[in-house]
């Protein structure tokens, strides 16, 4: 049987916790890409379960050669059953804590279902889109930032107004990012884009359907401009929202490029 050495005994050395003498802080430094449960308010079903992408940092004062990556994970660890949007700010108070920060980040992005009927035959099928919460804690000041992406089909004015036969139309993607003072749902967020589009999109079409969808474009055409103006307009009068971005970017149909918008809001506090 092998014997213990007296180094054995002896305590493991912190490299991170060594001084640094560059004099250069960082602003973010930690874990990326933690696949995690998270609960997620649901305006029709109460609550939802899905599967967050986890990102957390902290910042990291000039005088510190690095940061105790581990201590992260142990945090979330805590946090077994799922994270919610309800909980982050503590969860990002133990981060601070934990890893001596002044400031602690992070960023949860999840797919979030709804359930769509078609237009026409009422036909049952889930629509998915991309959530983002992001929140930040700086001394005792938390802050949440809400983004969500919105696939939606845009058909083109000028290709209406001209062509003796049909308009060209195309997918577009649609994101908004906002900071708050009051709740909003996530269904608010997704329907104030697909009112601003040509015409939402939905999992399942029958032909009835389809001729729905076809002629509900051709009479709402949008360029990708009036989209994020549209939008614009609707969050510069919502009270609740202090700050927003809005942008589109329409996959073209005949062209191998893309067209592109983006519109930033704020409003005093």
């Amino acid at each position: 049987m092998l014997q213990d050495s007296p180094a054995d005994d002896l305590p493991l050395c912190d490299v991170q916790a060594r001084q640094d003498t560059r004099n250069m802080p960082i602003d973010k430094v930690g874990v990326k890409r933690i696949r995690h449960p998270i609960v997620v308010k649901d305006r029709s079903e109460g609550s939802q379960r899905t599967i967050a992408t986890v990102n957390m940092y902290v910042n990291l004062p000039h005088q510190f050669k690095g940061t105790h990556m581990s201590r992260f994970l142990e945090v979330l660890a805590e946090h077994d059953g799922a994270i919610s949007v309800e909980n982050l700010p503590d969860l990002l108070g133990k981060i601070q804590q934990r890893l001596n920060a002044e400031e602690a980040h992070i960023d949860l992005e999840f797919p979030y279902f709804i359930s769509k009927k078609a237009p026409v035959s009422g036909v049952p099928g889930l629509l998915d889109y991309d959530v983002r919460f992001t929140g930040v804690l700086s001394g005792d000041r938390y802050e949440l930032t809400l983004c969500v992406t919105v696939p939606v089909t845009s058909l083109c004015p000028c290709s209406k107004e001209i062509s003796d036969y049909g308009a060209h139309n195309q997918r577009s993607q649609v994101t908004v990012t906002l900071r708050c003072k009051k709740f909003i749902w996530v269904e608010e967020v997704i329907q104030l884009v697909e009112r601003n589009a040509s015409c939402e999109l939905y999992a399942i079409l029958k032909r009835p359907d389809e001729k729905y969808v076809t002629e509900r474009a051709y009479d709402h055409p949008k360029f990708v401009e009036d989209i994020v103006r549209g939008l614009a307009v609707d969050l510069d009068e919502d009270e609740r929202v202090l700050w927003y971005t809005v942008e589109s970017e329409n996959f073209e149909s005949i062209h191998n490029h893309s067209a592109y918008a983006f519109i930033e809001g704020r409003k005093e506090r």
